[in-house]
């Protein structure tokens, strides 16, 4: 992904340089602008797009590095390249053919599967903030209920309740908790 952003980052400054060499040498105008001012322009538009595809390239080495989500500045640069190629693609279709709108709607893909692949949360094998594991509770978000104990819980080790060996009366019962997760919204 770098690679395509650092690539593309190259081929839009050297082309908007091009085009301004273009328009001096040629000593165009359009509409009365002067063309000085229109070379300048396309040679400062072009090493400017080219700095931030380059940075953009940046936050996707940073994502690759850190195994991370990209967050902060570097999650907005990436949602707006993908803006960016969006509508490139769009335009591309248009004025210069499919090859190019292939290639944006491949780079759009691209940035997308950046932005998406990588979950904010820590992933199923890590702890829950409260120390237990995420889904079974044990957070600040399960609150516990009394009742009935599930089957081979609430009691010791080798205790039950029923009465045992001639004995009367139940042993020690303590009544059994479940922890029942707090319910979430979408």
């Amino acid at each position: 992904m770098a690679v395509v952003l650092l690539a593309e980052a190259v081929f839009i400054a050297a082309l908007n340089w091009f085009l301004g060499v273009v328009v001096d040498r040629q000593d165009m105008s359009l509409a009365g602008l002067d063309p000085d001012v229109m070379s300048t322009s396309s040679k400062i538009g072009g090493v400017v797009f080219g700095l931030y595809f380059a940075l953009c390239a940046l936050v996707a080495v940073l994502v690759a590095i850190r195994d991370r989500a990209p967050a902060g500045l570097g999650r907005v640069l990436l949602i707006s390249a993908a803006v960016v190629h969006g509508l490139l693609g769009a335009f591309a279709w248009g004025l210069v053919g499919w090859t190019a709108f292939l290639f944006m709607v491949v780079v759009l893909g691209l940035i997308v599967l950046l932005l998406m692949t990588y979950d904010r949360a820590a992933g199923p094998q890590s702890e829950a903030p409260g120390g237990g594991v995420p889904g079974q509770g044990g957070g600040p978000a399960a609150r516990t209920e009394p009742g009935p104990a599930p089957a081979g819980a609430g009691a010791p080790a080798g205790r039950t309740d029923e009465p045992q060996d001639g004995d009367d009366e139940p042993q020690d019962s303590v009544p059994a908790q479940i922890t029942v997760p707090a319910p979430t919204t979408p």
